[in-house]
């Protein structure tokens, strides 16, 4: 055993449970989630008294009115939203629970735990494709979309964790991914580096993702295995297995699943090739934009 069970006084419990209730509540209903969304960050950071004076057509000073303004989503941006390949439609409905998400990080509530864990638990529910039970979201992950994930029960992720999702990411049923991990689901070519495939990374059932390690777009962590910290995983990690290094590589099965793990000599095999995610580019050529403005083309062309 590890951890105890740690109750919150009755009266902040109750305060607590209240708030995310309302906001679910808000989120599930007919409401607009951008105007949801910057009711409850004017809330969330005590700035109502300036919000008002500003709706109203009083007098704010500059930096008031744009930290105002902030709390609506629309008047934000966010990197993914200049993804070209992107679905507008889904990141319409996603963006706004994205700006929730972070900006909640961004107050002092965020490191309640208690608090934290459910709001976040909450929000995943609108967010994700998919969130199952019991699940636990720490301070600081990030996410492309966030609708494009989905993730099993009784899954923790930790502080500081990045989930892309420019491709698809499944995350399984009681799922460890400490601090720090970062999973992709997307590559630059090495020449081009404004191609982008994207694909489908799929982190399997009681699968433990230690401290500080990354799992490349398209690969596949089998049920049960482990990563060391620190590891970079291009290929897939067998069930059972435990896979450490840069790249990572399986050095040996947990104790007592010898008999149902592959075994060490059929590891280290990469199938992203599998699991890429077609799209074709629905923009007029002169949309794109290339922001590095490399030389593409080799001396030896």
């Amino acid at each position: 055993m590890t951890k105890t069970f740690v109750d919150l006084p009755r009266t902040a419990e109750r305060g607590l449970r209240g708030f995310v209730e309302d906001v679910d509540d808000r989120l599930s209903g007919s409401e607009d989630n951008y105007e949801v969304v910057e009711d409850v960050l004017v809330d969330l950071n005590g700035d109502r008294k300036t919000y008002e004076t500003y709706k109203s057509g009083g007098t704010v000073s500059n930096i008031e009115r744009a930290r105002v303004q902030n709390y609506n989503p629309r008047n934000a941006t966010l990197e993914s939203e200049y993804y070209a390949e992107k679905d507008d439609d889904a990141f319409a409905e996603s963006k706004p629970l994205q700006w929730l998400w972070r900006q909640f990080d961004n107050t002092p509530m965020a490191d309640n735990v208690a608090f934290g864990l459910e709001f976040r638990r909450m929000l995943a529910g609108h967010l994700f494709d998919e969130c199952g039970d019991d699940c636990r979201f720490f301070k600081g992950i990030t996410m492309t979309y966030g609708h494009n994930i989905s993730v099993g029960d009784n899954t923790v992720v930790h502080d500081h964790v990045h989930l892309d999702d420019r491709g698809e990411l499944t995350i399984g049923n009681q799922v460890s991914i400490s601090d720090g991990v970062h999973v992709y689901t997307h590559s630059h070519d090495i020449v081009d580096q404004t191609k982008v495939t994207n694909y489908r990374t799929e982190i399997s059932d009681n699968v433990r993702l230690t401290y500080d390690s990354v799992v490349h777009a398209g690969a596949r962590v089998g049920e049960n295995a482990m990563v060391g910290s620190r590891s970079i995983v291009r290929n897939d990690v067998p069930a059972h297995h435990i896979a450490v290094g840069t790249p990572a590589e399986s050095v040996r099965i947990k104790p007592g699943w010898e008999s149902v793990a592959a075994p060490l000599e059929d590891a280290n095999v990469n199938r992203q090739e599998e699991r890429r995610i077609e799209y074709d580019l629905d923009i007029d050529e002169d949309e794109r934009f290339d922001e590095f403005q490399r030389t593409l083309s080799p001396p030896d062309d």
